[in-house]
């Protein structure tokens, strides 16, 4: 079956279809190796085409338990080359899936001329017209103004602990955060990304935390408002997204960039200990001023923002994964610094590690 990707640079890229149907989105890529099934249940990559770099993607299966999310979160999905299993289960979901396509040509596209918007059309009766149909009614992604509805829960759910009560909000939360705080023990209570702040005010929380996510953080109003109400007075922490909804309601602002990062082998360094650590992306924006923060920490390759912390208020903020699922585990210690931070103690009172 035939497949037809149309670029917003104007061509149209012929393919085989491994998952029927038709969508659009903006145009990714992803430089993992590993972690298919991560990376296609992360809501980060809502509406989203996401192409992979690595040439095979499906070489170990299928497993519910890697999964991210309850989804396949993508709007499409693209490889050099899907197995059945792949094929399989994105058939299931209903998310068109396209191989057979040369996947370097497309990363260099996108590395060259940045994010795209693309129309993708798959299946016994595609046409390239039907993906330049899709194509027209892609939008950029800060047009996305409620993306969250998508990928937050909507109604609080809890996760009981003996630790420090975390009220985590929810813009697109992957469940190897809420696992890994659970697994140190925390009290974790998932509250919707347009939760108010008496909603959080009732959790009663030692610490504010703001979740990963899709899209431009701009359009994560509730979530802005909960984190400059709460500052000063409940410790903040984000990760990804919530890195960047953090600064920009404690006075900094952010940027679209070119490409994004999305990988597992970001290089990251600690301004304060000069260490590097290598980690797990996955964002399209980054923070361009940290306004009333500090920067911790700093991509090696570009320079930009890759930690926050106070300067007079408790927050501490990381633009990568430190769950890194999949991914190097080199930073799993912020999730202690986190809960320290909510007890007011140099160690969290329960650590799984």
């Amino acid at each position: 079956m035939s497949a037809y990707i149309a670029l917003a640079d104007g061509r149209v890229v012929a393919g085989q279809s491994r998952a029927p149907g038709t969508g659009r989105g903006e145009l990714v890529f992803t430089t993992a190796y590993t972690g298919y099934e991560e990376s296609l249940t992360d809501p980060s990559y809502a509406e989203q085409v996401l192409t992979f770099s690595y040439p095979l993607i499906g070489n170990y299966g299928v497993r519910e338990e890697r999964f991210e999310s309850d989804s396949v979160q993508p709007r499409v999905a693209i490889a050099r080359e899907f197995t059945d299993d792949v094929a399989d289960w994105l058939t299931e979901a209903g998310v068109p899936a396209v191989d057979g396509v040369d996947t370097r040509d497309i990363v260099t596209a996108v590395r060259e001329e940045g994010a795209m918007r693309c129309g993708v059309a798959a299946g016994p009766d595609a046409t390239p017209e039907q993906a330049r149909d899709q194509l027209a009614q892609a939008v950029e992604m800060s047009d996305h103004v409620d993306i969250g509805a998508s990928v937050s829960v909507s109604e609080p759910a809890h996760y009981p602990g003996i630790g420090p009560r975390v009220a985590l909000i929810d813009c697109g939360a992957k469940k190897s955060i809420i696992d890994t705080l659970s697994a140190r023990g925390a009290d974790v209570h998932v509250l919707p990304y347009d939760t108010t702040p008496e909603t959080v005010a009732d959790v009663e929380p030692d610490v504010v935390f703001v979740s990963n996510g899709p899209g431009d953080p701009a359009n994560f109003t509730a979530a802005g408002e909960i984190a400059e109400q709460f500052a000063g007075e409940t410790p903040l922490a984000g990760i990804c997204l919530g890195q960047q909804v953090v600064a920009r309601a404690l006075g900094g602002g952010t940027e679209k960039m070119e490409f994004g990062h999305r990988g597992l082998n970001q290089p990251v360094r600690d301004l304060e200990t000069d260490r590097v650590v290598m980690t797990t992306q996955n964002h399209g924006y980054s923070v361009a001023d940290p306004g009333d923060l500090a920067v911790t920490q700093v991509n090696v390759n570009d320079g930009t923002a890759e930690g926050l912390a106070g300067v007079d208020i408790d927050c501490i903020t990381r633009q990568y994964h430190p769950e890194a699922n999949p991914g190097p585990h080199d930073s799993l210690s912020f999730f202690d610094d986190v809960l320290a931070m909510a007890t007011g103690t140099d160690t969290p009172p329960v650590s799984a590690d």
